[in-house]
């Protein structure tokens, strides 16, 4: 798939985040909420120093801190590692944030409704087993903990 992409193919890349529960006084009501984003288009491969640019992005993203600490990938793993970019020039955004929209004849029932917030957190960090005694935990991991991802 990644190959038929890298050569032209068109794709539409969707990412949904499901941010919580919307709870009706009726099942046909309920829903959840979500925020939903499409990007359509051709992506083109990327190499060399442009390769590593967005290895070091992804990482930056998802582990702030950690490119610095930790060793860059070899000749051998870029080798195998396919990297595309996806250019933002045709996309769509839905974003779903209200309150249960009841009928009015169920207004009347008594039944909880409302929304019930779903929250990613970070747990405490577990060190490898075989992690040398007194290596100290990056100062960076500590502060992933300190709130919620959205």
């Amino acid at each position: 798939m990644f190959r038929s992409l890298s050569a032209g193919a068109d794709t539409c890349l969707t990412v949904t985040l499901y941010d919580g529960l919307v709870l009706a006084r009726s099942t046909f009501e309920s829903s959840m909420h979500y925020r939903c984003a499409m990007v359509l288009g051709r992506a083109r491969q990327l190499d060399g120093r442009e390769k590593l640019q967005a290895l070091e992005a992804i990482t930056e993203h998802l582990l702030p801190g950690r490119w610095v600490d930790a060793r860059h990938p070899n000749s051998k793993e870029l080798a195998a590692t396919l990297v595309l970019e996806l250019p933002l020039t045709e996309w769509s955004v839905k974003v779903s944030d209200g309150p249960p929209d009841d009928a009015p004849e169920d207004l009347s029932r008594d039944v909880w409704a409302g929304v019930v917030p779903v929250r990613e957190t970070y747990g405490e960090p577990i060190p490898a087993p075989d992690l040398r005694p007194g290596t100290p935990l990056p100062g960076y991991v500590g502060t992933w903990g300190a709130g919620t991802r959205s």
